[in-house]
């Protein structure tokens, strides 16, 4: 037999939503700094928890405090970014397949 567990009532659970954005490598790099500290304060967090931390913090300012916060951060265009010159790779040619050339080999 399994054991069972004492059972409470189960609250409803969040719908969850999943998203994406643009955001620059420097800011980025600070949620890596931050889940490191996090780690430290023996309380590993993964990305989306110090996003939604990040959220909890900011609902809570008054709003001046909002503003300031909102006016540290620079817009960038928003969508996927084009890949550098540099950072592309380069694309090799595939080799021109005809019916006639592909079934030659074939009797």
């Amino acid at each position: 037999m399994k054991p069972t567990k004492a059972t409470e009532p189960k609250g409803k659970k969040p719908k969850l939503v999943r998203d994406s954005f643009t955001i620059p490598k420097d800011e980025y790099a600070v949620l890596d700094t931050l889940k490191d500290r996090a780690t430290a304060l023996a309380h590993p967090v993964k990305k989306s928890e110090l996003l939604r931390a990040g959220l909890k913090v900011l609902a809570g300012l008054p709003d001046s405090a909002l503003r300031s916060a909102l006016q540290a951060v620079p817009s960038i265009k928003t969508g996927r970014p084009k890949a550098d010159i540099a950072e592309a790779v380069p694309t090799v040619p595939a080799k021109a397949t005809t019916k006639a050339s592909g079934k030659a080999g074939r009797k």
